[in-house]
């Protein structure tokens, strides 16, 4: 037997059927449960085989066969191999992105039964027992209120702890009860809402991905922001739910998913499943259930929902596809953007991108003729598009990285009833704090990065490693107390904010409002109210958010994304630019977006503002091309990280000079190996890092090459010092 197993080993194991084990019964996709070293792991069958290269009587017998049936099913299976050798990854750790975190530990999936709690025939809201149980006693009331069963579903809606539930059996007050659940199928209308009325453009892009809905075919919805967009997918959406078929539709953030939900239930009459990481593992493992067992018609996730199996896919969508959230940076380093095509193909599938920015891999998609493109250029209804302004706030008096003239714009604004949008791409109250005599600057003694100042918790936090201080009450340097913070963050926006528009609500949204559960949500509720107020917060505001009232939005720091390192920087600076202007003017009243910036001259700003997104897109491809830069050529990034900056160089001495000698056995000079460089960041979290790129216009090519330099490195001797990895296609060179 030949099982995947979860190790970052890039390698198949081979083991024994147990005693009386009949392997004619086995499939591939089923778990097993097997020894590895000292521990016990699950592993998944691959396949059964009557050869091994490994010694018989080095062999160890599996310990347990846990399905029946295969849990991966053969579609799943394939998918998962093929990202596994796209991305230079071990087929056993990839597997495991395919399975509910209770699956991987060995748990059965749901038996189709679901818990309900019923009250004891002897029950009394007057027990005496409840005295000084107030919670126990408003769940039984709860639960006395549903004489036919609480299902387990439920507890969460209405705020019922399990604890309490188990505290009130204990009493023998409440009882649980297994039952089978129904399925029922769907009857009367899938539509809540009548659909809207398409326009000309919408009308159009919708017939054309209607032709196809039959077949495989990848679709890049290209709208500038309010154009529609969503309406065009909910009306293919509805044609995919008449015909018996699933849709799963891809967000790049957490944030999204409420307000995403709301639009599709609102929408639709029709079972919805939301996959991302912040559900609990029962919950993640039912959504999964149900969408494997086709008893949902949507599933709406994040990057990791594209593992999840369905049974009647029709259609796949990816919203703002350009988003690096669809990236992952750590352990299996795919892009979700990109495997959603790949399954769209295995599963004969359309698969839609949409964006108003889209990124330069899909036009260069279009180009090749690889995808078919699809065109909103008007906002949907009355809306207008926003009138976007330059400022040159050189001659500007600056007031915590407020010009005078964004003042006055607010205030015209806000007395107008309506609502600002102030955006600024860093949290915290100042980016560095600095002692006025003798220029000491605060960084992190773990990273090579500045500790942010962060005032309402009047902490010094590293933004990288999370590592946290009380500021120092003098200068560790010249011992003087005239310490400052410098620079302007979100929270430092917040406060002045509150001072120049006392009368007037501040909102804020960054990683430290939002982090409480339902934080976002609330928030986005109270804009969309429509009071009049100022929003200020970081790129999460950027993504998908529907303000109908804000008519004024403010870039308040655009420079510092046209001076990097990264190839990319001046597209994701274009992107986020258009993306957070898209904010104004999305309802009857006009927008205005002002842009402050130190280089009004910039090509990049000028060229945005003047011709429009997509014309900006296209001078930067051929700037690309003539640089043979990604999409015309392929990267592969080995990253390391070593806790001794020695142990690091030596290994990359190593790795480079295998690389090389691997690369004399290709012809034509298909590869070009730069040197081993520190990472931007050369120390974080205490390790030392560092990267060695591999370039090639050969697709193919360059995986067969890395196949074997893997294997290459897996064989170096004294690795246990060295974290490494392989990041194919990467999205950033950090």
């Amino acid at each position: 037997m030949r099982l995947a197993l979860p190790s970052p080993l890039r390698r198949l194991f081979d083991y024994l059927p147990g005693k009386g084990l009949d392997v004619a019964l086995l499939k591939a996709g089923i778990r097993v449960k097997v020894p590895f070293a000292n521990r016990v792991l699950i592993g998944v069958l691959i396949e059964v085989v009557e050869e091994t290269n490994v010694p018989v009587e080095k062999l160890k017998p599996i310990l347990e066969v846990i399905d029946d049936a295969p849990i991966i099913s053969p579609m799943l299976l394939s998918f998962c191999q093929w990202t596994a050798n796209y991305y230079q990854h071990s087929l056993g750790d990839t597997l495991s992105w395919a399975l509910p975190n209770l699956l991987r530990q060995g748990k059965y999936p749901d038996d189709n039964k679901e818990l309900y709690w019923r009250v004891s025939q002897n029950a009394s809201l007057d027990d005496v027992r409840l005295n000084r149980a107030t919670k126990q006693k408003k769940t039984l009331r709860i639960v006395m209120q549903h004489p036919h069963g609480l299902s387990q579903g439920l507890l969460q809606d209405l705020e019922i702890q399990p604890d309490t539930l188990r505290r009130l059996q204990e009493k023998g007050l409440v009882y649980g009860e297994l039952r089978e659940r129904k399925h029922t199928p769907h009857q009367g209308s899938w539509l809540i809402e009548p659909e809207l009325l398409a326009n000309e453009e919408q009308e159009k892009a919708i017939q054309t991905v209607s032709g196809s809905l039959d077949h495989f075919q990848t679709f890049l919805l290209y709208g500038i922001t309010g154009s529609g967009k969503t309406e065009v997918y909910f009306q293919l959406i509805h044609q995919v739910l008449q015909a018996g078929k699933q849709s799963l539709v891809l967000i790049p953030e957490i944030n999204l998913s409420p307000q995403t939900l709301y639009r599709f239930e609102k929408r639709f009459n029709a079972k919805i499943a939301v996959i991302h990481s912040n559900l609990t593992d029962k919950e993640r493992l039912n959504a999964w259930q149900q969408a494997k067992e086709g008893t949902v018609d949507i599933v709406i996730g994040t990057r990791s929902a594209i593992f999840t199996p369905m049974a009647h896919l029709g259609l796949i969508i990816v919203d703002e596809e350009h988003d690096s959230s669809y990236k992952q940076q750590d352990g299996l380093r795919y892009h979700a953007r990109d495997l959603a095509v790949v399954r769209g193909r295995m599963e004969n599938t359309p698969v839609i991108l949409c964006s108003a920015t889209p990124s330069f891999e899909s036009l260069y998609n279009v180009e090749q003729k690889r995808y078919h493109w699809l065109s909103l250029t008007e906002r949907a209804g009355s809306a207008e598009k926003p009138k976007i302004l330059c400022l040159d706030v050189r001659a500007q008096t600056m007031d915590a990285g407020i010009s005078s003239q964004l003042q006055h714009l607010i205030t015209q604004t806000l007395n107008a009833g309506q609502q600002v949008l102030i955006f600024i791409n860093r949290r915290g109250f100042a980016p560095t704090l600095i002692c006025h005599d003798c220029g000491w600057i605060c960084h992190c003694p773990h990273c090579d990065a500045r500790m942010t100042f962060h005032l309402k918790d009047h902490v010094l936090r590293c933004h990288h490693c999370d590592y946290q201080m009380s500021p120092p009450l003098a200068c560790p340097h010249c011992q003087h107390v005239n310490l400052k913070p410098v620079g302007v963050g979100t929270e430092r926006t917040e406060e002045r904010l509150k001072v120049l528009f006392k009368d007037w609500p501040i909102w804020r949204i960054d990683r430290d409002t939002t982090s409480r559960k339902q934080a976002m949500q609330e928030i986005v509720e109270t804009v969309r109210s429509g009071e009049p107020g100022i929003l200020v917060g970081t790129q999460m505001l950027a993504k998908g958010h529907h303000f109908p009232n804000v008519t004024l939005v403010a870039i308040l720091d655009v420079d510092s994304g046209l001076f990097s390192a990264d190839f990319k920087a001046c597209e994701k600076t274009a992107q986020l630019i258009v993306q957070v202007a898209g904010r104004s003017g999305r309802a009857e009243h006009k927008g205005k977006v002002l842009i402050q910036t130190h280089l009004p001259d910039h090509p990049l700003i000028i060229e945005l503002i003047d011709k429009g997104y997509l014309a900006f897109a296209q001078h930067d491809l051929q700037e690309r091309k003539e640089a043979n830069l990604p999409p015309y050529s392929h990267f592969a990034l080995l990253r390391a990280e070593a806790y001794k900056k020695e142990q690091l160089d030596a290994f990359f001495i190593k790795a480079h000079a295998q690389a090389e000698l691997l690369a004399t056995q290709f012809a034509n000079n298909v590869f070009e190996i730069f040197d081993p460089v520190p990472a931007p960041m050369e120390r974080k979290a205490g390790r030392y890092r560092a990267q060695l790129l591999i370039q090639s216009n050969l697709r193919p090519m360059l995986h067969h090459f890395l196949s074997q330099w893997i294997q290459s490195l897996e064989e170096m001797p004294k690795m246990s010092q060295i974290r490494w990895s392989i990041d194919v296609d990467p999205i950033d060179l950090f």
